[in-house]
């Protein structure tokens, strides 16, 4: 989830990253080698939720046992809130039994802890995390960015007035577009919930600095009691732990270990039938040998120091001038191919070297063929005149040598020139090859096969090894 603020040219820039870590996320190093962290949240919500009591148009009309409920405009809903009460009045203390020596997090809605001393005291004393969970448990899509600021401010005061400190951790959960941003801004907070984009936490700019974002989840939470397509008892709760746990503690075991973050309510799970699934998921992980159970604050500060934020330069965000000064030069001589990357529609997704490429690559494969063929001339022979004379690029000076062509026999040259003149006849264009995926004998064989092709299918891997070069000089400029 990135921020959604808009750039500062004029053009579009797709804002999500779709890309997270890919296929090499980094290594967790969970304290004492941990194959797994598990993260539990309560969510305590009851006395915050949607009420004409807390000055609310309607009654609450979400995640509670009463299927298909709908909002009661200027009135108090008998059913609803005593529904909410159950949480606060018995649900909240069966949970606390069953986790109170486990170390989780609570997100608490400010007004709701403000109307619950002896849970607030009993979460403080159990050593649990009390993050916020917003002013009010009630919907932000539509709020003036404005108000939504100030709601923020407010629900920050009076966590810090009820709970002794400030919330180092928020989650808004019914958020806005804007929300993440301004939470970065008002709070200064070890990490925002907000997203349920990944399995590990990651880094964001929002609010003009690094912020830490740390997952949360839709999928293992209790919520899917609450609605229809769902969890209809605690045996199918349980499983879907288990199940989540067991795959994420195998890939821990194979070397990449992450976090499992479960979701709680006190009216929900808190009832019985659903706290005796919740006894036996908690056994099941307890007879696991490296399980980390942590807070989200714990989890953040680890995270933070063992991967902080890297200060880099990030193509999308780049100007014209300096992403053409960047990546002009990656296909040879040919500075239109990054002028029209830039034009095209960046992002996230494009902040690597695959994502560059496949920028440039759109163009080049787009261009007409007049002007790929003015690519593969702007290439020089290999090992030719230009090598000789110490002109080419510092690209194509690093690549030749890396193969060997700057420490030809004199046979060998004269072959390469031979090569070279006959190719060159007969195609119209120098030979290219990728040499750093060759050593000097395959370039030597690829070179003799390839001159008895035919135009069109040469034409065709030339520019596919173009290609290839590029690709390779990102690797080098950005790492793979």
């Amino acid at each position: 989830m990135q921020r959604s603020t808009e750039r500062s040219h004029p053009l579009a820039r797709y804002p999500r990253d779709m890309t997270g870590y890919g296929a090499t996320p980094p290594q967790a190093n969970w304290p004492g080698g941990a194959k797994i962290a598990v993260q539990i949240v309560l969510n305590y919500e009851e006395g915050g939720e949607n009420n004409v009591l807390h000055g609310d148009a309607a009654s609450e009309a979400f995640l509670s046992e009463i299927t298909g409920a709908q909002p009661w405009p200027g009135q108090r809903h008998w059913n609803m809130e005593s529904i909410y009460e159950y949480g606060s009045r018995a649900g909240f203390w069966r949970v606390h039994r069953l986790l109170k020596d486990t170390p989780i997090t609570v997100y608490g809605v400010a007004t709701a802890l403000a109307r619950a001393p002896q849970q607030v005291a009993a979460m403080q004393a159990a050593g649990w995390e009390i993050a916020s969970h917003g002013l009010k448990w009630i919907e932000h899509k539509d709020m003036d960015a404005e108000e939504e600021r100030a709601q923020i401010r407010e629900a920050i005061r009076l966590h810090a007035e009820v709970t002794g400190r400030p919330p180092r951790g928020w989650y808004t959960g019914r958020c806005s577009m804007h929300t993440i941003d301004l939470a970065a801004e008002e709070g200064d907070f070890a990490y925002i919930a907000d997203s349920y984009a990944d399995d590990l936490p990651y880094w964001i700019e929002a609010g003009g600095k690094d912020q830490l974002i740390v997952p949360y989840t839709m999928d293992c939470n209790d919520m899917r009691f609450a609605i229809q397509a769902g969890f209809t008892n605690g045996a199918q709760f349980e499983s879907y732990l288990k199940d989540s746990f067991d795959y994420l503690y195998a890939e821990g075991q194979a070397g990449a270990p992450k976090m499992l973050s479960i979701g709680l309510h006190c009216r929900l799970i808190g009832r019985p039938g659903r706290a005796a699934a919740l006894a036996r998921v908690l056994d099941h992980f307890r007879n696991h040998d490296g399980v980390w159970f942590a807070t989200r604050e714990q989890i953040a500060d680890h995270w933070a120091k063992e991967h902080p934020p890297m200060a880099s330069k990030r193509p999308s965000q780049m100007d014209k001038a300096e992403f053409v000064a960047e990546f002009g030069g990656i296909f040879e001589h040919s500075p239109w191919i990054a002028e029209a990357a830039w034009e095209l529609e960046l992002g996230p997704a494009h902040d690597s070297a695959a994502g560059v490429h496949n920028a440039l690559a759109r163009v080049f494969r787009a261009a007409p063929e007049d002007k790929r063929l003015a690519v593969l001339t702007a290439h020089p022979d290999l090992a030719g005149k230009l090598a000789a004379a110490k002109r080419l690029t510092a690209e194509s000076t690093a690549e030749q040598a890396s193969a060997g062509l700057d420490a030809l026999t004199d046979e060998e040259r004269a072959t390469f020139t031979e090569l070279n003149d006959a190719y060159t006849a007969k195609f119209g264009f120098p030979f290219i090859i990728a040499v750093r995926d060759h050593d000097k004998s395959s370039i030597m064989a690829a070179f003799k096969a390839r001159v008895e092709s035919d135009r069109a299918t040469e034409f065709a891997e030339a520019c596919r090894q173009v290609e290839r070069i590029a690709e390779l000089r990102l690797i080098e400029k950005l790492g793979g």
